[in-house]
């Protein structure tokens, strides 16, 4: 297993200090072995784990329960001790124990939790101001390719990153039988659960919908004339609410639409894209036939794993697949599959040179004949782009 460098640079600062390290992300995306990572590379004889999904640890899945615990565990102790709290949200109440141990002791605390509820509502309000929270990923290309150099592209478009993929050598048939249990367990578990979800039939075909147009623009209510279409009644209202449980779980992630040139934000439909393409293909397949689509998905992904905020860009009728933001910098991007027809090339870079400023813009592309820039704006193959950083 690979050491996450790209997250732990980021934690590193905060080691010892007091302030709570959260880690989020969709279930079974890496962040217990992240947290393992952190661990180890404190490597301190006072550290408790716990894992909450660990049935031997359920006894402690109540706020003084788990205060308790750890109480005696570490006594009147005055140094130091690093507490690691492995899907917190299984505890009824932990914001009362991880602050009231936080108050009590020399801790550092981190935890990690499988929806972005976890530091929302009334309770979260114990910890408010006293943490710093981090989004884990599934791997990237480039991370893939560190465990097995010979793992590909090609493979990559249709298995996507989940990292327990690398255990079974990317083996078709257990790989695909993964992917779906993996993506059952995230609706029953972190959607349906939590949200109290009654009508699961309801939210399946949504979420069938959505992964169908991951990269294309649709509104709540296109999908429930969609529905009508099909003789059932569905308010937008409702089907907003469950994407938003979507999001929640880290399953989904929604892209807003910005008018460049005007720097405002738009009412306009919006984007949706999936945490990892190879739950798509798993669930509903075409990958390769959506290709266009799921290479959008990679480049989405790439730059939330890079720290980006991303939108949607639109210049008057013309649209820029990408505006990503970071410390004050900017990029546009523009992604297509094959660039090499005159139109196509025309088409791609003709949106960024719309753009009246002096920020970065780029196409990439997986084939084609196209090759170096068009009126100043560089073509990257997208492999590459995925493998630079």
């Amino acid at each position: 297993m690979i050491l996450r460098e790209t997250y732990l640079s980021r934690i590193r600062p905060f080691i010892g200090k007091d302030i709570i390290k959260v880690l989020t992300g969709i279930r079974r995306g890496g962040k217990s072995v992240l947290l393992e990572q952190i661990r180890d590379e404190i490597n301190s004889p006072n550290t408790i784990f716990l894992n909450f999904e660990d049935l031997g640890n359920q006894h402690l899945c109540h706020y003084q329960t788990l205060h308790d615990y750890i109480c005696e565990k570490i006594g009147d102790s005055k140094e130091q001790f690093y507490l690691f709290f492995d899907e917190i949200q299984e505890v009824d109440g932990w914001e009362r124990a991880v602050n009231s141990l936080r108050v009590r002791f020399h801790a550092d605390i981190y935890i990690t939790g499988s929806n972005s509820k976890l530091l929302s509502g009334e309770l979260a309000t114990y910890i408010a101001g006293r943490y710093v929270s981090f989004v884990v990923y599934p791997f990237s290309f480039s991370e893939f390719q560190m465990i097995d150099p010979s793992y590909t592209f090609e493979q990559y478009l249709q298995y996507g990153g989940m990292p327990f993929l690398s255990s079974i050598q990317f083996e078709p048939e257990f790989s695909k039988n993964y992917l779906k249990d993996m993506f059952n367990s995230v609706m029953l578990k972190d959607i349906v659960k939590r949200n109290n979800i009654r009508d699961v039939d309801l939210l399946e075909r949504i979420l069938s919908y959505t992964l169908a147009n991951v990269g294309r623009c649709f509104s709540a209510t296109s999908i429930s004339k969609f529905f009508k279409a099909e003789h059932r009644t569905v308010s937008p209202e409702t089907i907003l609410n469950y994407l938003k449980a979507c999001e929640d779980a880290f399953l989904l992630y929604r892209l807003r639409s910005q008018d460049i040139n005007g720097k405002k934000m738009l009412k306009v439909n919006e984007k949706y894209y999936i945490v990892d393409h190879g739950l798509r293909e798993a669930v509903i397949g075409s990958n390769l036939q959506d290709i266009e689509l799921i290479l959008e998905n990679i480049v989405c992904l790439e730059l939330l794993r890079r720290g980006y905020q991303i939108c949607v860009g639109r210049v008057d009728a013309k649209e820029i697949d990408f505006v990503a933001e970071k410390s004050g910098d900017k990029l546009y991007i523009q992604v297509c599959y094959l660039l090499h027809e005159e139109s196509t090339v025309q088409r791609e870079f003709g949106s960024l040179l719309e753009i009246r400023d002096n920020y970065p813009k780029f196409v990439l592309y997986q084939e084609g004949s196209f090759r170096g820039n068009y009126e100043g704006i560089p073509a990257i193959k997208i492999q590459d782009w995925l493998l630079a950083n």
